[in-house]
């Protein structure tokens, strides 16, 4: 065993990182990279040896610990199993043979920070560890002002949820949620987020299939200007907006074969390549995905790669349907009916027996945000202190969108001269604006009248600057 000379001074001048592996040159390697990082080194060729100076110097002298697989006397996941138990600050990351990815996938699931394969390549090694640095001294400053974003409802499979979520709110594990559409699957994400230590950072979200394919790359990476007809000047990408927080893949599974191989290499190496750039970037982001669709038939498939499902898909959290919790129906209806009450400057009304009743005999195929329509329907169509049964709509006819009419090109010139984009914008604004004019700008009941919701009204009307 070597450990690098420090003094108590330089210990407290300098972070320091536990290299536990028996081959000489990975240490030796690992050691001068880390020196040229201002960074002091132990060094361990066994488990004993690592356990010794887990002991000697504590959670408050080691800022991460690297560790290979295969020891003489052992297997680095038991060093890991400890550290979690023992030393609980302390982030870990395994050093695997190259494309081991199921010793990789298992240290994740164990608590890991991160995992390196060999042979180490010294860019990744200094973003992993200066990620890992970066975590140390946010789970120092980490506060938390309120709860945030929270599921409601007390049924056991909520509860059980929400503790999986504090759980996994501590690591930094790849997450992928799993669920329904409209079970809340970004609420468990915002949730995963505001809960970690990097709840002061930004949350970005974005829906992978709402991106055209032939403006992914610069969407996710950014671009520099002049890389293409019409970037006319820098702009940061999706994971540089996101830094130091949380990035949100939702739809992930609608991500093209192409875009799934750079998506991969940038969550891989903690860094990304602006279109037109030269060089790479580092980032550090925490990677959460969600899908309602099975990953795992699309990988079978051959529609989505299966090392990026592995990536992504380290620990699976399932969102539950609202038919399996439907006890929570009344506590979720007081509760949509209170915030839709505010945004509509009213007092809150509530449900009839008989209301109450509809709502829990209904399937819910749409789940949560079903139910959060069928009330703004009823609060708007109702002016009372109680909602009735008949004002509850949903017959399935009454939960469908009014028929559309075909709409018809007459100039097509005109979209190819400002672009489809650009004419689909415009169109979708002049029908805000007529439906926000026909109800003299009451929201609730714009979004009524277009057959969305409220939710998804605001987005609209945020993403193009109307709200």
């Amino acid at each position: 065993m070597t450990t690098h000379s420090t003094t108590a001074s330089a210990v407290m001048a300098h972070p320091q990182v536990l290299i536990v592996d028996d081959e000489s040159d990975i240490r030796e390697l690992i050691n001068m990279t880390l020196s040229r990082m201002q960074i002091n080194c132990l060094e361990a060729e066994t488990l004993e040896q690592a356990r010794d100076l887990l002991k000697q110097h504590g959670e408050k002298g080691i800022q991460l610990c690297l560790t290979d697989m295969r020891l003489p006397d052992g297997n680095g996941m038991e060093l890991i199993y400890q550290i979690q138990k023992q030393y609980s600050q302390i982030p870990v990351a395994m050093i695997t043979a190259h494309g081991n990815m199921t010793s990789a996938i298992e240290a994740l699931k164990a608590g890991a920070f991160d995992f390196l394969n060999k042979p180490v390549e010294l860019q990744t090694l200094r973003n992993l560890v200066t990620s890992a640095l970066r975590l140390d001294q946010q789970q120092k400053t980490v506060s938390h002002k309120d709860h945030g974003p929270e599921l409601m409802g007390q049924s056991k499979p909520i509860q059980k949820i929400r503790q999986l979520i504090e759980r996994l709110a501590r690591s930094l594990a790849p997450v992928h949620i799993h669920g329904e559409s409209g079970t809340g699957k970004e609420l468990v994400a915002r949730m995963l987020h505001h809960r970690s230590h990097r709840s002061d950072n930004p949350f970005i979200a974005v829906n992978c299939g709402a991106i055209p394919a032939e403006l992914m790359e610069s969407e996710f990476f950014g671009h520099r200007k002049g890389s293409f007809t019409g970037a006319t000047q820098n702009k940061e990408g999706l994971f540089q907006a996101a830094e130091g927080g949380t990035l949100f893949l939702d739809e992930v599974a609608d991500l093209p074969l192409e875009m799934q191989v750079k998506l991969l290499r940038a969550i891989q190496e903690k860094s990304v390549r602006p279109v037109g750039a030269q060089k790479e970037e580092f980032v550090d982001v925490r990677i959460v995905s969600a899908t309602h669709e099975d990953l795992a038939s699309k990988v079978e498939q051959g529609d989505f790669r299966e090392d990026l499902y592995y990536r992504i898909n380290v620990i699976e959290l399932k969102v539950p349907s609202l038919r399996e919790h439907p006890e929570d129906i009344p506590d979720l209806a007081n509760h949509f009916l209170e915030q839709l009450a505010e945004e509509m400057g009213r007092t809150p009304p509530r449900l009839s027996e008989c209301a109450l009743k509809r709502l829990c005999e209904h399937p819910f195929p749409g789940n949560v945000r079903e139910l959060e329509n069928l009330l703004a329907r009823a609060i708007t169509l109702n002016d009372g202190d109680i909602i009735q049964a008949e004002d509850i709509q949903t017959d399935s006819r009454t939960n469908q969108a009014a028929p559309t009419k075909t709409v018809s090109i007459d100039h097509l010139e005109n979209v190819c001269e400002v672009g489809l984009e650009s004419y689909l914008e415009r169109v979708e604004r002049q029908i805000l604006e007529k439906a926000l004019d026909a109800t003299d700008y009451n929201k609730t009941a714009a979004a009524k009248k277009l057959g969305i919701s409220f939710r998804t009204l605001r987005y609209r009307l945020k993403k193009l600057n109307m709200d």
